[in-house]
């Protein structure tokens, strides 16, 4: 009875997580390199990442849309 208990609650937790993520990472904005561009700023590789400086949208992520 306990396993069944136990993994229960462990795939309704894994469930859970499952869910939120995608909600998690759909809220941070999207700004696309023309959007930054548009808005002043512009396109700079750093840390590892596409950002945008200066602008409308200075210090956002760059996505690929």
């Amino acid at each position: 009875m306990r396993t069944r208990l136990l993994g229960f609650t462990a795939a309704l937790v894994l469930a859970v997580l499952g869910a939120t993520a995608p909600v998690a990472r759909a809220a941070l904005p999207a700004v696309t390199g023309p959007a930054c561009v548009d808005g002043s700023g512009t396109v700079q590789y750093a840390t590892g990442q596409w950002i945008c400086i200066g602008g409308a949208y200075d210090g956002e992520l760059i996505t690929k849309t």
